[in-house]
């Protein structure tokens, strides 16, 4: 009973504050900032309503996160919501705002839960006010960098279909990018409005790079300047690179069915070899017919 009364009380103390803070906010007509303005207006249909919410709470406190986090720190930040593709439409000030309303409702929750001598708890809540905006970014750029590897091969093929039938790279790029959906169609189209606004080729594609922790991008890339750099005909550089990307998967999966097999092991011989002889033995005793009454003193 006490610690449920505790958490009504700081629920309702964040109620009131927040109302308290909306209405300042109404009234002060304070500025937003530019990038959390625009994913406020322009992603809120890319997220889901709590997240919309997190972020209206929190919007005030985004600038003093962020000059809390510094400068290096916010580039990487940068680098890493760039990385995971801006799921549901995040921003670094979007990022800021969550932060503030996570670490809140953590470390409030935590001393609700030292008081109480539940350090447990409080750890846990510690490392969710730290850590939850962080690992929704960390699966957003897992499950990014999974899908244009796995587009990768296949566009690189039609890409060298195009060429090889007459059009230009850039107007074959365009084309083929018209017909793909993902990620990857993403980051072209990216690549092809930069060229369009007069960025030239090689830069625009250096931040195809940066823009993605792949390894297969930044082979795409390299392999696309060296081909420039030394003549070579594009749609034969195209094949192979496609060709080197499957080479390298086929290796990846080996990899990972090796390091599978000895895991599978530990798991049989801790948990199932032991589990069946218990089996195997209990079977044959109760088959057996055997009193156990004098062993056990009945």
């Amino acid at each position: 009973m006490g610690i449920a009364g505790l958490l009504l009380g700081l629920l309702a103390g964040l109620s009131v504050a927040g109302a308290c803070a909306g209405l300042v906010l109404c009234r002060s007509r304070a500025r937003l900032p530019e990038d959390l303005a625009i994913a406020l207006e322009v992603g809120s249909t890319r997220t889901t309503a709590v997240g919309s919410a997190v972020d209206r709470l929190g919007m005030r406190y985004a600038p003093l996160v962020l000059r809390m986090m510094g400068g290096k720190r916010v580039a990487k930040v940068r680098s890493r919501i760039d990385r995971a593709g801006n799921p549901g439409g995040l921003t670094v000030d979007r990022y800021a705002a969550r932060r503030a309303v996570y670490g809140a409702l953590g470390f409030g929750g935590a001393l609700v839960m030292l008081g109480d001598g539940q350090l447990l708890l409080a750890l846990l809540l510690v490392a969710f006010g730290l850590f939850w905006t962080e690992v929704g970014i960390w699966a957003a750029v897992r499950e990014r960098k999974a899908a244009i590897d796995r587009t990768l091969p296949d566009f690189l093929d039609v890409l060298a279909v195009v060429v090889s039938a007459g059009l230009g790279f850039r107007q074959a790029l365009e084309r083929v990018a018209e017909r793909y959906a993902g990620p990857w169609a993403d980051e072209l189209r990216i690549t092809l409005r930069q060229m369009d606004m007069g960025v030239s080729r090689r830069q625009a594609f250096e931040e195809l790079r940066r823009r993605n922790d792949s390894e297969q991008v930044a082979q795409f890339v390299t392999a696309l300047q060296q081909g420039e750099e030394l003549g070579a005909p594009i749609v034969d550089t195209l094949i192979a690179i496609a060709d080197d990307m499957r080479r390298v998967d086929a290796q990846q999966a080996r990899r990972r069915a090796a390091r599978a097999v000895p895991k599978a092991t530990v798991v049989i011989t801790t948990f199932m070899v032991p589990a069946t002889m218990i089996l195997l033995v209990a079977g044959f005793f109760l088959g057996s017919g055997t009193n156990f009454g004098p062993i056990l003193g009945d």
